[in-house]
């Protein structure tokens, strides 16, 4: 009993020397963003420079503090556009990759056109799919989901052929049936090259949503970054940005974790 009692009075110790060996793995990061910071601010007033031209750390927390409610109203939307984005774009390059596996036929037949659509710059399909949609909240969403898709196309088609002959082989002599194959062999397979796809994709949905919010939108991170340049709030520009790359952090960061908890190995030409 009292070796119990001694190992559970251990574990939050073990917790918190958990924390501070995390620390001490990221410190060299923490200190490289925070000398950065530093040099930023030195720059600003060693050279005098306007903050309509290039607003120091301090001014940028300001503007955090001044517009912080702006900036939330807006961050929801865009949000909303990327997390959607993400869902859809992701979801039908699954599905197609499924699909281009079990077809040989459907592979060759639209597997260019897939490439083709990823050759057309996103700023240029924007435009043509707010012509399209409107300016409401949809072609946002198609925009986000468009910059996801072939990411994940690629991936997936990638990962679901990456079984070895001789696993199939062996699959085949156990009798196993084609279902049988695809959701224990192939799905297995693929896991690590999709994660390595969503971790990309988790990022690009905040652009593309950014982006569309460019073309025209009275909300947004995408329309404060516009109205914010056009303006010359430089500090609440910069404060955007921040919030937006933020975002796109805190998706990979989700990403990354889920990847954590489903998947204990990689293949070994996965990185």
């Amino acid at each position: 009993m009292a070796d119990i009692a001694h190992r559970t009075s251990a574990l939050p110790n073990q917790g918190i020397f958990r924390f501070v060996d995390g620390l001490r793995d990221k410190w060299p990061a923490i200190a490289a963003v925070m000398g950065l910071i530093a040099c930023w601010q030195l720059i600003v007033w060693g050279f005098s420079v306007p903050t309509y031209m290039a607003p120091g750390p301090i001014e940028v927390l300001k503007a955090f503090r001044d517009d912080g409610m702006t900036l939330l109203a807006n961050f929801w939307p865009t949000l909303f556009e990327a997390l959607l984005g993400f869902i859809f774009g992701n979801l039908i390059a699954i599905l197609l990759a499924v699909w281009f596996v079990h077809s040989r036929t459907a592979e060759r037949a639209f597997y260019p056109i897939a490439v083709f659509i990823n050759t057309i710059p996103i700023i240029a399909v924007a435009p043509i799919l707010v012509l399209i949609f409107g300016n409401g909240i949809s072609p946002k969403i198609m925009i986000a989901a468009l910059i996801c898709f072939f990411p994940t196309l690629v991936n997936m088609v990638r990962g679901l052929k990456a079984v070895t002959p001789a696993t199939l082989d062996l699959m085949r002599v156990l009798s196993a049936s084609k279902s049988e194959i695809f959701w224990k062999v192939r799905i297995q397979s693929s896991l690590p090259f999709l994660f390595a796809a969503l971790k990309i994709a988790s990022t690009t949905c905040v652009i593309g949503a950014i982006v569309a919010e460019w073309i025209g939108s009275n909300f947004g991170l995408g329309a404060l970054i516009i109205e914010a340049t056009y303006n010359f709030r430089s500090p609440l520009l910069y404060a955007t940005v921040f919030t937006a790359a933020l975002l796109a952090v805190v998706l990979f960061t989700l990403v990354s974790i889920t990847e954590s908890r489903l998947i204990k190995w990689k293949a070994a030409d996965v990185h």
